[in-house]
């Protein structure tokens, strides 16, 4: 359908960016995001495996990393379901580390604000594609359809095997 040609790339385009800028500025975005991965990383990093990245930088442009790629493969609506998923999975962090607006001071709380309800925009336009199926039924029906039919078929069997029972 022509609408999921156009409204995909335009979605993923600032996912694409962002994770773009990311990498370019790394550093700055580390910052950013360091307060937020103390109170949460930080706190559990005896416990987590040692192939576990917990840097601030690393974390960065894993970030970034996953913005660009489930950007572009949403955009050419390759595996767009994932790839919505994978971008809620990145955008949620971020927005929590870069748009907290309940810390910010009043002269920037607005703005803050803003960017925050525009990612909150984008999750939902996110979830949304999520859950496109595109016009074909979801996974649950298809399940469902499945096991009414395996259903039936045990039925009719084990009654066709009662019916050759002698006596």
């Amino acid at each position: 359908m022509i609408l999921r040609r156009l409204a995909r790339p335009l979605l993923a385009s600032i996912f694409i960016y962002g994770g773009i800028n990311a990498l370019r500025q790394a550093e700055g975005h580390a910052e950013v995001a360091k307060p937020l991965l103390d109170k949460t990383i930080g706190q559990q990093q005896d416990n987590l495996p040692d192939a576990v990245p917990t840097d601030a930088l690393t974390l960065v442009r894993i970030d970034a990393g996953v913005k660009i790629a489930a950007g572009s493969l949403f955009a050419l609506g390759k595996f767009p379901r994932l790839s919505a998923l994978a971008l809620i999975g990145s955008l949620v962090p971020t927005t929590v580390a870069g748009h907290p607006f309940w810390e910010a001071k009043e002269d920037e709380k607005q703005q803050q604000i803003i960017h925050f309800l525009k990612n909150a925009g984008l999750a939902g336009g996110l979830l949304i594609a999520a859950a496109d199926t595109e016009g074909k039924p979801s996974l649950g029906w298809r399940a469902r359809r499945a096991a009414k039919k395996a259903n039936k078929q045990v039925h009719e069997t084990a009654e066709a095997a009662r019916d050759k029972l002698p006596g």
